[in-house]
């Protein structure tokens, strides 16, 4: 197939160029280099299968004849990371929402399969003890932007599901689940890179917050298993799927872990969020998935654990990617 992938130098997105490819797939990257690197494709750069553009998904004069020219759509494009969404809210709200309407609209001209990737942002506050596609949201006030990706993800969820049952689009959607591994930055606010970077350097490890609340980390690996799954089975589409792992461990254990399996000297210290993200900052206790629906539909669950991603960040933080 012949397959545009918006957001493709991006952590995941290269990681899903790369399969595809491998798959035989002809693909096309369109990326802004926001938060992508071209360096991430490297593997691909020599590839008579895959072609890199540099563009915008708000730019539709590039964005509408890769569409045209493609048999599936896969929009990962996206402002990510709490820091970037707190100081860059209005940038973020126009990527996450026009961007996302861009390319439901011009694959609709086309009829061309679209496959959006959302988040776990968008239960917000909600810490039920396992999350499925049909809970509710509950977030805070629209004015405490910490909330703004959760709203234009919700939004971009609405959009595509509302193409799909009035013009009959074929679009699919997913949920990740605090995906790590290879490549992801810490400089967004990811936490597990940030971690294992300054544990390698024997820095504090610095926690915001008390530590105590709890997250489920995916290696994008298994993510990309699962996308690939999704994407080409007939039984998914028009259905919203959690993409995680569903071990849950707190940040304090989570920053001993990557202290012991790194050999670290580091020590943890502790951040207060307004000071980290400035005041009404405000976060959620826990997240943690069901993934009983992807297993249910295309058999997936994840199969590498905790200490293979901090294995894997870590091999990738010292050969200097």
């Amino acid at each position: 197939m012949q397959i545009l992938v918006t957001g493709g130098a991006g952590f995941i997105g290269s990681h899903l160029c790369e399969r595809l490819v491998s798959d035989g797939h002809l693909v096309t990257g369109i990326d802004n280099f926001s938060t992508g690197r071209a360096l991430n494709l490297a593997k691909l750069a020599y590839s008579d299968n895959f072609t890199l553009v540099e563009g915008s998904i708000l730019d539709s004069s590039i964005l509408n004849p890769l569409i045209q020219d493609a048999d599936y759509v896969f929009h990962l494009a996206a402002a990510v990371g709490v820091f970037n969404i707190v100081k860059n809210p209005l940038a973020s709200l126009l990527t996450n929402i026009r961007g996302t309407e861009n390319v439901l609209e011009a694959a609709h001209e086309t009829m061309t399969p679209v496959f959006l990737t959302s988040s776990s942002e968008v239960y917000g506050k909600n810490i039920s003890d396992s999350l499925k596609e049909s809970d509710d949201r509950i977030l805070g006030s629209p004015v405490t932007l910490r909330w703004s990706y959760s709203e234009a993800k919700a939004i971009d969820e609405s959009l595509a599901y509302a193409y799909f049952v009035e013009k009959q689009l074929e679009t699919r959607i997913v949920r990740f689940f605090n995906t790590v591994g290879p490549r992801q930055l810490g400089a967004y606010g990811m936490v597990v890179p940030r971690f294992v970077k300054a544990a390698l350097a024997n820095e504090p490890v610095t926690i915001y917050g008390d530590g105590n609340q709890t997250r489920c980390f995916a290696h994008v690996y298994d993510v990309v298993d699962a996308v690939i799954a999704i994407a080409f089975a007939e039984n998914t589409i028009g259905k919203v799927i959690n993409i995680g792992n569903d071990f849950e461990i707190s940040i304090n254990d989570l920053a001993k872990k990557i202290i012991n399996e790194t050999g670290s000297k580091s020590e943890i210290i502790y951040i207060p969020y307004a000071e980290a993200y400035g005041d009404g900052f405000e976060d959620m206790e826990r997240r943690v998935p069901n993934i009983e629906l992807i297993n249910q539909l295309v058999g997936w669950a994840p199969k590498r654990d905790l200490s293979t991603m901090i294995a894997d960040i870590s091999a990738d933080i010292k050969k200097g990617s």
